[in-house]
């Protein structure tokens, strides 16, 4: 089984292998494209935040995973470049936002958009509900393509305690994600009962 298939099965090691794997490539591209560092920084987290939830169309007969993980890469960069043409500089959505809302391929309608923004805004709130050694931990990881090895020399930090940053920060990511899609979906179908009342 890839690696890529194995994040769609869920399994927290094979992303941590994926971000590993793929973190220099994504952040190499992801710096030719961006002005700054925070917002390479951004774009990398975009990135792979997609990776995560398009794992499952991987098909190996179609290419490698390091060409699956880089057409994502440039069409998310794409994009970016595109929505900062056409964004209105007044009330403009904020950029966590606006760059989660991607199509890794073809057109979404208006409500597949909207459910798009919704997820990349948990999960991005997610994120920042972490401890701050999990924040780092991934940072260093997820935006700077740092192994787990380099990350533990940079922090001075033993390379269990990195990695059981890296599995507990996702899983608890994952958690707040779900919670929050939950409530999100009670919420709508309140307001489904009184609209239909």
């Amino acid at each position: 089984m890839s690696v890529l298939q194995r994040v769609a099965a869920g399994d927290q090691s094979a992303f941590e292998e994926c971000i590993d794997r793929f973190g220099g490539l994504v952040w190499s591209l992801a710096r030719r494209q961006c002005r700054d560092r925070s917002e390479a920084e951004d774009a990398v987290q975009d990135v792979f935040i997609s990776v995560w939830r398009s794992a499952g169309r991987y098909d190996a007969r179609l290419g490698s995973e390091s060409t699956f993980v880089a057409t994502i890469a440039r069409r998310r960069l794409i994009d970016r470049i595109r929505r900062k043409q056409r964004r209105p500089e007044q009330g403009q959505v904020s950029p966590e936002i606006s760059e989660a809302i991607v199509a890794d391929g073809g057109v979404e309608g208006s409500g597949e958009r909207i459910e798009r923004d919704e997820a990349a805004l948990a999960a991005h709130e997610a994120l920042r509900e972490l401890s701050p050694d999990q924040q780092r931990v991934l940072r260093l990881s997820i935006m700077h393509g740092l192994s787990h090895e380099k990350i533990a020399e940079s922090l001075d930090m033993p390379l269990g305690t990195v990695k059981t940053h890296i599995r507990r920060g996702m899983l608890k990511a994952r958690k707040l994600i779900a919670e929050r899609k939950a409530a999100s979906d009670e919420s709508s179908i309140g307001r489904d009962v009184e609209v239909s009342r």
